[in-house]
């Protein structure tokens, strides 16, 4: 079956940098568009980047462009999220997940739409 294990989140200080990991297996890792998603304390999950199966193009949320950078070596089937200039507010579990289609498909239902699986996430923290 599908599994999905993030790493490398951690406590990070403003204006750090993290840099995220999932390992992917049970199914054709270089076939599916990918994305991270976040949940903060006390609210919903958001999409925060996402990339095409053979990472021709990747999007993201207004709010982390030029700061964050997703990536894929589907040799190792490992998505990664490198995340820089870290602000506070980036303060949420971090989840890989698996899109039902090779390309992100923006929607009125936002770009999560047709994900269907995920991690177990893994915490970052922004803290001076």
């Amino acid at each position: 079956q599908v599994q999905l294990v993030e790493s490398g989140g951690g406590l990070a200080q403003p204006g750090g940098s993290l840099r995220l990991s999932c390992a992917a297996s049970g199914f054709s890792f270089s076939n599916y568009a990918m994305s991270w998603a976040r949940q903060a304390p006390g609210k919903g999950l958001e999409w925060v980047a996402g990339i095409y199966s053979d990472g021709s193009d990747s999007l993201y949320l207004d709010s982390v462009k030029g700061r964050f950078t997703i990536s894929r070596d589907n040799a190792k089937n490992t998505l990664y999220l490198q995340m820089t200039e870290l602000k506070p507010d980036d303060t949420a579990l971090y989840y890989c997940t698996k899109h039902d289609s090779d390309r992100i498909i923006i929607t009125s239902r936002g770009p999560l739409w047709n994900a269907d699986s995920r991690g177990q996430g893994t915490q970052v923290t922004v803290s001076s």
